[in-house]
């Protein structure tokens, strides 16, 4: 039996062990991309790789995020673990609508999808059990960075046909800015996901059809790389839910680096002129020595020619909206809160953002069999005895009824003889 001077020591350890588990996914606001800055040289980019990442006024790429009250990780180098910020007040936690913790929903379960699929190239996917694919091959696919699991959630609730893939590639923006920084990344990703649709449909020509990305927190990192290197297209939807942050020229005046949004800004201008989709919310949180997601959807509405609408709804996993902007197919939701679960509950705007913009855009494929054209006929007893007493005068029991007007009404509630009231083209009654 262990002794009593090892429990603290034991429990420690599982403590230390369960860490990253938890800062994972209560990360908040996380440090621009490195996307930003002036293109390295191979001997920069290797001595960079192997640098620990440096706390300073903008963090570097891959540096852990700082956590919902804005207090930055601490960077070790090869992992990084948020560490708790002190509070900003004593006020006790506020009392969430519906008494559900945004980090931590309840499970729906895969609705109408298939369970995680590991056979893309990188992430895991979910599948319609049925349909899907249309007759040409073409299907509908949503990707999204962070979070794979709480998206999921949200995702079943509503979607219908499309395939979702779910990538997870650690704390921090550069992660995924690096993880999809050389260009074939991207392309062999959704190849993988074309050739298993093609096995699960039987259909060899399947294809993506609509294409959308999504992005929660540190996930904006991927989208970074990939509209930078794709220019937007084939790119249909772009889904950032708090999460869109870059640096400062000068972190007195909060004067934005916009030559990182350059790929945002882009894809926003095309959304507002109705030919893309494009949805960005962001939360109050403040981070330290880098812009908030308040600043950037600011900068985006700026840069399309726009003022945001002071707003005041409730929302999903007590969200609380403060202001609204849209412009074509570009949309702009803010809400209040600074605290982890505030920023964790932008996750749940999934659900209502696949049934009010996506759906109705792509009009996918739904995961439903089709039902028959014409419907078999199904033979009662009750019907063949009733059609064997009929008189000769009426019209046959196994077709409609001889003339456009007639109708015929059975009173009976069992088996056996009915009585038939028949009309004819004048509305008259025929007793039979």
């Amino acid at each position: 039996m262990l002794s009593v001077r090892w429990i603290p020591r034991i429990a420690a350890l599982l403590l230390l062990s369960a860490a990253p588990l938890f800062a994972g996914l209560a990360s908040a606001d996380d440090p621009p991309p490195a996307a930003a800055a002036p293109a390295a040289t191979p001997a920069a980019t290797a001595a960079a790789a192997a640098k620990p990442a440096e706390t300073a006024s903008e963090p570097a790429a891959g540096a852990a995020p700082a956590d919902a009250a804005g207090t930055a990780a601490a960077g070790t180098g090869t992992a990084a673990v948020a560490t708790p910020a002190a509070p900003k007040s004593n006020k006790p936690p506020k009392k969430r609508r519906g008494g559900i913790h945004p980090c931590m929903t309840p499970d729906p379960g895969f609705g109408a999808y298939d369970t995680w699929s590991r056979a893309p190239s990188m992430g895991q996917m979910i599948a319609p059990k049925v349909g899907g694919v249309r007759k040409d091959g073409g299907f509908d696919l949503i990707i999204h960075f962070h979070g794979h699991e709480p998206v999921r959630k949200e995702f079943v609730k509503t979607a219908t046909g499309v395939v979702l893939v779910g990538i997870d590639l650690g704390i921090g923006s550069g992660a995924y800015q690096t993880g999809f920084g050389a260009p074939d990344t991207f392309t062999k990703l959704v190849k993988s996901v074309e050739v298993e649709m093609a096995k699960r449909s039987g259909n060899p020509n399947a294809h993506v059809r609509k294409l959308g990305l999504s992005a929660w927190s540190a996930g904006y990192g991927a989208l970074d790389s990939i509209l930078r290197q794709t220019g937007g297209k084939n790119i249909d939807a772009v889904i950032l839910l708090d999460g869109l942050h870059t640096g400062y020229d000068n972190a007195q005046t909060h004067t934005l680096k916009t030559n990182q949004l350059d790929p945002f800004t882009a894809f926003a201008k095309r959304a507002a002129q109705g030919k893309t989709f494009m949805f960005v919310s962001h939360s109050s949180i403040i981070p330290p020595g880098y812009s908030s997601t308040t600043e950037t959807a600011s900068y985006l509405i700026n840069a399309v020619g726009g003022k945001p609408a002071k707003a005041k709804k409730e929302d999903v996993l007590g969200l609380d909206m403060i202001r609204k902007y849209d412009k074509g197919n570009f949309h702009v939701r803010g809400y209040d809160g600074d605290d982890k679960p505030d920023h964790c509950a932008h996750l749940g705007l999934m659900a209502g953002i696949m049934k009010s913009h996506i759906l109705p855009r792509w009009k996918s494929a739904q995961n439903k069999t089709a039902s028959p054209k014409v419907a078999a006929a199904v033979k009662t007893p009750g019907k063949a005895a009733a059609a064997a007493k009929t008189s000769p005068a009426a019209p046959p029991a196994k077709s409609a009824p001889a003339t456009p007007n007639a109708k015929a009404t059975d009173k009976s509630t069992s088996g056996g003889v009915k009585k038939v009231a028949v009309k004819d083209d004048k509305g008259k009654k025929k007793k039979k």
